[in-house]
């Protein structure tokens, strides 16, 4: 098969080629394109104003090498359903109303070539009574093909008719390949992905407790790429393969006695089977010959829950299988239609004839043997195409029909504002068919609800049957649980109550193990040089867990948690932070508002004694800012303290970064007026008209604007925010604020010292102004102390663990806040309050007289 795939892969590949250079040889003319062969003409069709085709297995060749056609059917049965379903929408006036649909149903004989030949000839319009020939410019008037049931050949219909945006539906390919939207744009099925089936058949062997299992699959699409998903899945789930066989229908017998041998001499008892049921049937004759029985199968959707394997005789092989099946479904109306189809040979209806001919043993045009009427009873008959029982993949067909119906209508009701809108159908294209098909959406008779995802994939929903025979002997399909793939993990898996049947005669579920289960807080290392189900139990390392029996792998706790030391539970970590409850959170709170308490007790006291000579002397006005301005310091330390939030964070260092500036600016005014003054006592001297009250507030105006315009910039380009700084050592979480920019955060504690630095040089400067007038001692003083503590500050910064780090910081604030305030205010408050003689303007101006003189 897969050579067979690679060179149609070729075929189309130098076909496509060949078309290009046709169509850049016709330099712009209308030239009509020849077809090579005479066309297939369709078993079944019917015009209408929107032209579906449809390509199913009707025949095949490969039983036993006949050179005959078999009659498929199941094959049947699909054309039969999408034509029903057509007519079905054709007399209804709520979908398309005024609008018919149209068919062409080819046979592909389960060849991946004729598939491709008859998607050729529905692209190119072969088989039409009117012409021929087609236009290089027109485009196909078929708006959508359904089917194939086998991956393989869907592939290459999928391939060819996707370079001409013309959608494909199938309804029993499952080749998870299939959902490359890269590769094949224009695909939709309506049964779902080999992906959620194989991984569902691997979490059902786990179920049961299997680590031990033979697999078998199709060479081909189907089998290949659904059984590497359920090893891959498998492995990752604990379970071996103890061999894994290839089979195939045209493979010769001894290649099937060789897979037999195997699976007698295997230890293990467990198949997983993910097969066609044709390739199966060959297998199965040779499993019935050597009398292979006792072994518990699983097996996929195609073969588990087919009506042509649950025989009677192959239920000695098969008993008690279980696997995952598409869920059955009732189509009213179907059968009473299936039963009152007739053979013609009018064109657009010769499909039949093969059919009948098949099943009443008789023929239309030999002369030497029983002759078909073609009114025969189909009543009496009694096979795979008159049984609507299982229409399981049957209804996938009525559903894709559907589904392009309701898309159609969709886009001729304009909806989202795109389509014809009321424009002749006959002028719509394939791709806006395509457009509206992926967004199609409804619910079909039984309450289900119809659409496909961005691959197009319908939803992964599977019932879970078992093999059990009945009073009357009959095989049964028992449903046995379900699996929904839209379910959150650990709830798509679902057992009801019923009773299983197991292949084991003593009727409890066969058990196939190489080692013991390895409990909690453990996990399995595999035995050198022994399969991967021979297994140790080694403990889990630290800040591991395993919270499961048989757990692959020990999981890595979240970074938030640790792990317990039975290694089976993840703790949640302590989260610290600087918190208001805490001793240490409540000295520097009470330190905070004793500051700005006693900040508020000297502005008290200056207001009062607003009029003396020393209140005046020394600048009141930046007096009473710079006592603002340090309530505000000893307040935002508050903000450091509590658990840090987007807006504590983005505050705490903005509002102590702006609050410093406009302390420290008022510093550096005062300081500069001293100077000023005391030059402005010198005879001729008019320096004071340079720094007036005006110079003043624009001085500190200005200084505060430039930090208050970078805090700006911080908190709108990087603005602080909470993080948790994890220590995988500690069982600790940090809960702290990042700067958001280290960058900013460093400008803005710089800006700081620099004008600390200015301040203390010009204070310094003034220190020998005469005693009674000096206040640059104190501000000197008062600079010494706030360059000292910041300065201290940064090594203790980046040292501090934890919580401490903020602490250090509020220390920092409290500290210079304090030797502002201590400095430059309370020998003011000792003279206005305990020393009132001192506080005159004799006492002010006496030594600057006695200097002068």
């Amino acid at each position: 098969e897969d050579s067979l795939s690679l060179v149609s892969c070729n075929l189309l590949r130098d076909m496509l080629l060949r078309i290009i250079v046709l169509a850049l040889s016709v330099q712009g003319e209308d030239h009509l394109c020849k077809l090579w062969t005479n066309p297939d003409i369709p078993l079944f069709s019917k015009t209408g104003d929107f032209m579906l085709g449809g390509i199913f297995t009707l025949h095949n060749n490969i039983i036993e090498s006949k050179p005959t056609l078999n009659v498929k059917y199941t094959g049947y049965q699909f054309a039969e359903t999408m034509i029903f379903a057509i007519e079905q929408i054709n007399n209804r006036t709520d979908i398309l109303p005024n609008v018919s649909l149209g068919y062409k149903i080819y046979d592909s004989c389960g060849a991946v070539s004729l598939a491709i030949k008859a998607a050729m000839a529905l692209i190119s319009g072969a088989g039409e009574a009117q012409s021929s020939t087609l236009s290089c410019s027109q485009q196909s008037n078929i708006h959508t093909i359904i089917g194939e049931s086998a991956s393989s050949p869907t592939i290459g219909i999928s391939t060819l008719v996707g370079q001409f945006n013309i959608p494909v539906i199938s309804h029993f390919a499952t080749c998870a390949c299939l959902s490359n939207r890269k590769e094949f744009p224009t695909f939709f099925r309506t049964i779902p992905s080999d992906y959620y089936q194989s991984r569902a058949l691997a979490q059902l062997v786990k179920h049961f407790g299997w680590t031990w299992v033979g697999t078998i699959r199709s060479d081909n699409d189907y089998g290949n790429s659904g059984m590497a998903t359920f090893i891959k899945t498998a492995e990752e789930e604990g379970i071996c393969i103890e061999y894994s066989e290839v089979i195939y229908r045209t493979n010769p017998r001894e290649k099937f006695i060789k897979t037999v041998d195997i699976i007698k001499k295997a230890s293990s008892k467990i198949i997983v089977a993910f097969a066609s049921f044709i390739d199966l049937e060959f297998l199965i004759k040779e499993l019935l010959l050597q009398n292979v029985t006792g072994l518990q199968w699983v097996g996929s959707e195609s073969w588990v829950s087919a009506k042509n394997v649950a025989t009677k005789e192959n239920y000695r092989i098969f008993k008690g299988a279980i696997g995952f099946s598409i869920a059955n479904a009732a189509i009213p109306g179907l059968k009473e239609f299936l039963l009152s189809v007739r053979p013609s040979s009018t064109p657009g209806n010769t499909g039949l004839i093969k059919l009948w001919e098949d099943m009443f043993d008789c023929s239309f045009n030999a002369s030497n043997s029983k002759t078909c009427t073609g009114l025969e009873n189909l009543q009496v008959v009694n096979n795979l195409y008159t049984d609507v029982s299982e229409l399981r993949i049957t209804y996938n067909v009525h559903k894709a029909v559907y589904a392009v119906a309701h898309a159609l209508h969709d886009l001729l009701a304009c909806q989202d504002n795109q389509g014809p809108c009321k424009t002749n159908p006959k002028n719509i294209l394939p791709l806006q068919a395509l457009q509206y098909l992926k967004k199609v959406n409804f619910t079909v008779s039984n309450g289900e609800y119809v659409h496909f995802d961005i691959n197009g994939d319908p939803p992964a929903r599977y019932e879970l049957v078992n093999w059990q025979l009945s009073i009357n002997g009959i095989t049964e399909f028992v449903t046995i649980g379900f699996y929904d793939a839209s379910l959150s993990e650990g709830k798509q898996f679902i057992m009801n109550n019923n009773s299983i049947t197991w292949a084991d005669n003593d009727g409890k579920i066969p058990k196939s193990v190489c080692s013991e289960s390895c409990r909690p807080g453990t996990r399995k290392a595999t035995q050198k040089g022994k399969p991967v189900c021979c297994f140790d139990c080694l403990p889990c390392a630290e800040g591991e867990i395993s919270n499961s029996t048989d757990a692959v792998y020990c999981m890595k706790c979240p970074l938030e948690y640790w792990a317990n030391e039975e290694k089976d539970q993840c703790i949640l970590k302590d989260i610290e932070f600087l918190s208001y409850d805490e001793i240490m959170g409540m000295i520097l709170i009470i330190f905070a508002l004793f500051g700005a308490l006693l900040t508020s007790m000297i502005t008290v006291v200056f207001f009062k004694f607003r009029d003396t000579p020393i209140v005046k002397a020394n600048n009141s006005e930046l007096s009473f800012l710079l006592l603002f301005a340090l309530i505000l310091c000893f307040l935002c330390s508050l903000t450091f303290i509590g658990e840090p939030t987007q807006w504590s964070c983005m505050l705490r260092h903005t509002a102590f970064g702006i609050t410093f500036v406009l302390c420290i600016s008022c510093v550096l005014g005062k300081t500069t007026v001293v100077l000023i003054a005391f030059r402005a006592t010198m005879p001729g001297s008019n320096v004071i008209k340079c720094f007036g009250p005006t110079q003043q507030r624009l001085s500190v105006l200005t200084f505060t604007l430039l930090q208050t315009l970078t805090c700006i910039i911080w908190l709108v380009q990087y603005p602080p925010f909470p993080q948790k700084r994890i220590n995988s050592d500690k069982e600790i979480i940090i809960l702290e604020c990042n700067n958001g920019s280290t960058v900013i955060f460093y400008i803005v504690l710089g800006y700081i010292g620099l004008l600390a630095v200015i301040c203390f040089f010009l204070a310094f400067l003034a220190r020998k102004l005469p005693d009674n007038f000096n206040e640059a001692k104190f501000i000197t003083f008062s600079m010494l102390i706030f360059c000292a503590v910041w300065i201290t500050f940064i090594p203790s910064y980046i040292s501090s663990p934890g919580k401490y780090t903020v602490a250090v910081e509020i220390f920092a604030i409290l500290a210079s806040s304090f030797g502002l305030l201590l400095c430059i205010f309370v020998p003011k408050c000792y003279i206005i309050l305990l020393k009132p003689d001192k506080n005159s303007k004799k006492h002010l101006m006496g030594k600057i007289q006695s200097k002068s003189l």
